[in-house]
């Protein structure tokens, strides 16, 4: 097995009171993990380590390698190059089924004939496991997703949420080591996700157990992780805590694809520097900008002010409601956007 390159990712409570690292135990370890298809690269030599008992959201545009590299742990995906270990046994030519993992599919894949209770039991009869026990088993599952009283519904009589949930019960109720989940909110309106994302965390809190869940929504991302992995063109960008992903991004990329950012080239070097921690100044007193606003967005709480700088820079500061209307701004209007030099974060070339 190759180890050059390791990424390797440690929640802040692996850190010792000295300061110093304590490696926790990992349920996955991908060690110089690639697929090709033909000439093109889909996952780029990546290694990873996700700790025991965390929620690991993998983030990124579409075709960055994310969904990919979910296939490549369940077994869906055949591998070119590298190992995956599951709790540190090598599984890279196991069969899906002997991996002890279970994929929760972002259409859920539910059988329409069936109802809730019978398809979380459908696995179990599989096994043989008589209908008493195997019904059983089922509406405990149900009771942890909430969802007992419906246990006769057929899907079509679920709403999308309800669904869901039945298929995250289905996919629990095999007692995986890990739980594999491709994009499983996106088919939810904005207030049902917010709902189902907690839900997911309880979930994985009580259970014990890792998820790694594929998103491409940094909101969902930021919310739900332990460990944040975000990938470009194959490779991983970055790795870590979500607030030290979020407050450290390592490049230009993770800054700007995270969100909440100006990626700003100043003094010969860039910077990235949080749109809330950014101003409009009345002075030209520390770090500054003369910019023209392009555009304003009023988000309750906050107004979100779009700018363009002279060298054609796109920027962004946020504002609280209060302070923005004290003295707003209109499309055209030229000011100076100012920052602390604490505030910034240097970033890689």
């Amino acid at each position: 097995m190759k180890h050059d390159n390791k990424v390797e990712t440690e929640t802040l409570s692996t850190l010792a009171q000295t300061g110093s690292v304590t490696r926790k135990p990992s349920d996955i370890e991908l060690v110089a993990l690639t697929k090709r298809y033909g000439p093109a690269v889909a996952v780029d030599d990546i290694s990873l380590r996700i700790p025991e008992n965390s929620y690991c959201c993998l983030l990124g545009p579409s075709g960055c390698g994310k969904t990919t590299t979910l296939r490549m742990i369940a077994g869906h995906e055949a591998i070119t190059e590298g190992d995956i270990l599951i709790r540190d046994r090598n599984v890279t030519n196991a069969p899906a089924l002997k991996r002890g993992t279970s994929m929760m599919f972002q259409s859920y894949a539910l059988f329409p004939h069936l109802n809730a209770l019978d398809n979380v039991a459908f696995s179990l009869k599989l096994q043989g496991i008589d209908k008493t026990e195997r019904h059983a088993q089922a509406m405990k599952y149900l009771e942890l997703v909430q969802m007992e009283g419906l246990a006769e519904r057929l899907p079509g009589q679920l709403s999308g949420g309800q669904q869901q949930r039945v298929a995250l019960a289905r996919s629990l109720i095999t007692r995986p080591k890990v739980l594999l989940l491709d994009e499983p909110l996106s088919a939810l309106d904005p207030f049902l996700r917010v709902i189902m994302r907690s839900e997911l965390k309880r979930i994985q809190t009580e259970l014990g157990i890792t998820f790694v869940h594929v998103t491409h929504s940094q909101e969902e991302a930021l919310a739900l992780s332990d460990v944040m992995v975000v990938m470009n063109g194959g490779k991983i960008m970055q790795a870590g805590s979500a607030r030290d992903v979020f407050e450290k991004p390592a490049n230009a990329f993770v800054a700007r694809f995270i969100g909440g950012h100006n990626v700003i080239r100043f003094g010969g070097r860039d910077v990235a520097v949080r749109a809330d921690k950014c101003r409009i100044a009345h002075g030209s007193d520390g770090r500054h900008l003369i910019a023209e606003v392009k555009g304003v967005e009023y988000q309750g709480p906050v107004v979100r002010i779009n700018l363009q700088a002279g060298d054609s820079q796109p920027l962004a500061v946020v504002l609280p409601d209060s302070v923005y209307f004290a003295t707003p701004l209109s499309i055209g209007d030229k000011v100076t956007v100012s920052w602390s030099p604490e505030d910034e974060w240097a970033l890689a070339g």
